[in-house]
This record gives structure tokens, C-alpha cells and sequence, in this order.
């Protein structure tokens, strides 16, 4: 795995170079935002590593600068800055995940090697029983009727397809939509609901599933609980 670390502190940045050398993980080491920028336009990167203040160009602009030359390569984004609004800003610009300093350098090879596993290419059309999601169009259909959803409705969906048959919990599918920061309102439940009509209601069959003191699972079942939480 080749990772691009643009970090403008150089103690924190040997120290991150060594330890993922330690984990076999060839690193790209650069100071300045404005050469980050242009290392990654010219190279292909598995991860890139993007401080939020750098010399040059800061990482936000650095971003939305690769995203807007179709350059998809997930960054993590290491930033002093632990504030809701500044993670927003991130994510608004294509940052792929946040990691506040300070942090253990354990935590950040994990988190390197979950975006390198997302960033890996998934099926186009996902498929359970009748239901079918076409990925790129951000479709779905039952019985090859379309489904009406909400862009939330659609995350949660996607993320119970890619996980059926396997439930997932409601600590997993905020994660989903809201990552670190979920609303304290019950927003879940009522996007859960909406979700579980559009899914259940209009066809003879349940596919989405409340499973008690577990989670939500989308498979073709006849024993579970298919009623709002």
C-alpha cells in the first residue's frame, strides 16, 4: 500500500513514516499543501493523508481540488480541530474520515486500512430476494417497480444490503449516515420507518426486519419482527 502523509510537522510526520514502515506501509512524505496537491495529480495513491493547516494551500482546499479533477483517493484528514462544523466543512469537500490530533498511531493504521478496504471496487447491483439496487444511479426497485427514498433511506438501505444477511445495529447505522456525531433526536427511528414502508408495505412479503434487542437486518424471512421500533 502507498499512502501520501502531507504534514507540515515533521516530528509527527517521521513518526508516522516509521510506524507504518513497521506495518509495511510505503509512505510519500511532503510539507506543503500546494505540493501534496500536485504529487497526487501526477501519482496514484492508496491513502492520502492530509493535515487541515499547511504551508502553500490548506488541506480543505487541497481536497476540493482533487475532487474537482476526479481524483477519488480516500483521505483521512488529521486536524487539532474536534468541532462538528469543522467535520462538516471536511466532508462537504470530499474528506473521506477525521482524525483529531493528538491520536495513537495504532488507531491511524486502522483507520488507513478501513478506507483502503472501502476504497476497494464493490459490485454495481446489489440483489436481495426481489429488491435490487443499482449502486451507480443511486436507484432501487422492488418487483422492478422504483422505490421512492429519501437520501438517508438510501445510505441505511445500501449499508443492510451490503451487510445481509447479517443485521446491523443502530449504533452501526448511525454511523452510516452520521459517523461520529449523531443527532440526540430519534432520527434513526424515523428514517427507519420511512425506509421500512417503502421496502414492506406496498408487496406481499417483509425484507427489512427489526430484530429485537439486535438490530436491522434486510433478507427474505418469515419469523421476524417487520414493525417500527
Amino acid at each position: 500500500m502507498l499512502v501520501l502523509l502531507v504534514e507540515d510537522n515533521r516530528s509527527l510526520a517521521s513518526h508516522i513514516v516509521e510506524y507504518l514502515e513497521l506495518d509495511n506501509i510505503e509512505c510519500d512524505y511532503t510539507e506543503r499543501g500546494d505540493h501534496g496537491l500536485e504529487l497526487a495529480m501526477k501519482q496514484h495513491f492508496d491513502i492520502i493523508i492530509l493535515d487541515l493547516n499547511l504551508p502553500g494551500m490548506d488541506g480543505l482546499s487541497v481536497c476540493e481540488e482533487l475532487r474537482r479533477n476526479g481524483i477519488h483517493t480516500p483521505v483521512l484528514m488529521l486536524t487539532a480541530r474536534d468541532s462538528l462544523e469543522n467535520k462538516l466543512e471536511g466532508f462537504k469537500v470530499g474528506a473521506d474520515d477525521y482524525l483529531v490530533k493528538p491520536f495513537d498511531l495504532p488507531e491511524l493504521v486502522v483507520r488507513i486500512k478501513a478506507l483502503a478496504k472501502r476504497a476497494i471496487p464493490q459490485k454495481q447491483v446489489l440483489q436481495i430476494a426481489d429488491l435490487r439496487l443499482d449502486l451507480p444511479l443511486r436507484e432501487a426497485y422492488r418487483q422492478d417497480q422504483l422505490l421512492t427514498l429519501h437520501p438517508i433511506g438510501w445510505e441505511l438501505l445500501v449499508a443492510l444490503a451490503k451487510a445481509s444477511p447479517a443485521p446491523l445495529t443502530r449504533q452501526e447505522l448511525e454511523y452510516v449516515v452520521w459517523q461520529d456525531s449523531p443527532p440526540d433526536s430519534d432520527a434513526l427511528k424515523s428514517h427507519l420507518y420511512q425506509l421500512r414502508k417503502a421496502i414492506n408495505k406496498p408487496f406481499s412479503t417483509a425484507l427489512l426486519h427489526t430484530l429485537r434487542n439486535v438490530g436491522v437486518v434486510l433478507r427474505e424471512e418469515s419469523g421476524a419482527d417487520s414493525h417500527s421500533e
